[in-house]
């Protein structure tokens, strides 16, 4: 049976910090996507939180979709379906009445560049580099364009899009306004997001949900717009460029 990686969320003085993990780079399977929007939701309604921190473990940050589970989509509505998972997971990353503060510890590709981009606050390690790997396997960014798009500018996520070799550096996505500040070893990253977070946990609650309402405006299009990326996604994906270009990868 695949592995479909864990999920663990920890609340403590009205911060309620989201771990996931998978040994395949912390990527996402359907079943981890979907775990991960249920607790964004379930958290969304808690009164005694305040603050949700995402964060992964390991070296790596998030891998985006799981190669695996693409190379066994055979039709387009396990395709769709598929993709859709990261539209539900930044839909509920929008509409979460809590900010939600990223701490990105290393490497991110594709739709873990979404996540980020899809965090209200984001700090990061030095070596937290970027890289939107997608048309080179014959897909593209679509699901999660708005969200790097609305972060980063459509002219910086161009340049991801059609280099998807290369990786940006944190400090690029620093420069482009994808993480707020960076730092140079896991210590500091985790004290200041915590303390980030404490402060923030202070504040009133009922102005948090307010202006994070503010922050979100104009994108209220998405509870659609996504799921007809999710289905040009579910298209590409049983291509034949794309199976094997997957199967490549793999190797």
């Amino acid at each position: 049976m695949a592995d479909t990686g864990s999920l663990s969320v920890s609340i403590e003085n009205k911060i309620a910090t989201i771990t996931f993990e998978h040994p395949a780079s912390n990527s996402f399977p359907s079943e981890l996507l979907q775990k991960l929007t249920a607790e964004l939701n379930a958290v969304s309604s808690k009164p005694e939180v305040t603050i949700v921190i995402l964060q992964s473990t390991g070296k790596t940050f998030c891998a985006g979709a799981s190669f695996d589970e693409l190379l066994s989509i055979t039709n387009f509505e396990n395709g769709k379906k598929f993709f859709s998972g990261f539209a539900d997971v930044i839909n509920a990353m929008r509409n979460c009445s809590k900010i939600i503060i990223g701490k990105v510890q290393g490497k991110a590709v594709g739709g873990g560049v979404g996540l980020i981009s899809a965090c209200d606050y984001a700090y990061a390690h030095n070596n937290a580099a970027i890289k939107l790997s997608e048309i080179a396997i014959g897909i593209g960014p679509f699901v999660i364009e708005p969200a790097v798009s609305r972060k980063i500018g459509k002219t910086a996520m161009s340049e991801m899009t059609l280099q998807p070799a290369i990786w940006q550096t944190a400090d690029w996505a620093k420069e482009k306004g994808l993480y707020a500040e960076l730092f140079e070893n896991q210590e500091k990253l985790d004290s200041a997001t915590a303390n980030l977070a404490e402060k923030l946990a202070s504040y009133n609650p009922e102005a948090l949900s307010e202006i994070k309402k503010v922050l979100w405006e104009g994108t209220e299009h998405w509870n659609e717009l996504l799921y007809q990326r999710a289905a040009i996604s579910g298209k590409l994906v049983l291509s034949d460029f794309t199976k094997q270009a997957l199967s490549q990868f793999k190797k």
